[in-house]
């Protein structure tokens, strides 16, 4: 099993790199699961992706107090509408893509919007 989450750590890490460039993909959300997988595969690879200079200081904050930053979500909300602006006036997609995606986006906004931004005192 091993091995798996190991090449699953991977993926989850590729799609949150990916994340960083494309707006409306997420990045945190893919750096969390690599975490978790690479927590159940390997320390070496969980150490280096948690202490990272980049990525790791928001995945510390949400392991230790739960919190995504006001950058963080800013960026996450600004992406989203972005990509989503682009779907529905810029791409030719069919009009039930562009709903279900708002839809999907309205949760990710609800869940980022409804979390702290800074740790308790």
């Amino acid at each position: 099993m091993k091995p798996l989450l190991f090449l699953l750590g991977w993926c989850f890490f590729l799609l949150g790199a990916v994340g960083v460039v494309v707006p409306g993909l997420p990045t945190t959300p893919f750096m969390l699961l690599a975490l978790w997988a690479f927590s159940k595969s390997s320390k070496r690879f969980h150490d280096w992706l948690y202490n990272h200079p980049f990525f790791g200081p928001p995945l510390q904050a949400w392991e230790r107090d739960r919190v995504i930053s006001l950058p963080v979500k800013v960026f996450a909300l600004v992406a989203m509408v972005g990509a989503l602006a682009y779907m529905i006036f810029g791409a030719r997609v069919p009009a039930w893509v562009s709903i279900l995606t708002a839809v999907i986006m309205a949760y990710g906004a609800y869940f980022i919007l409804t979390k702290p931004s800074k740790p308790p005192n």
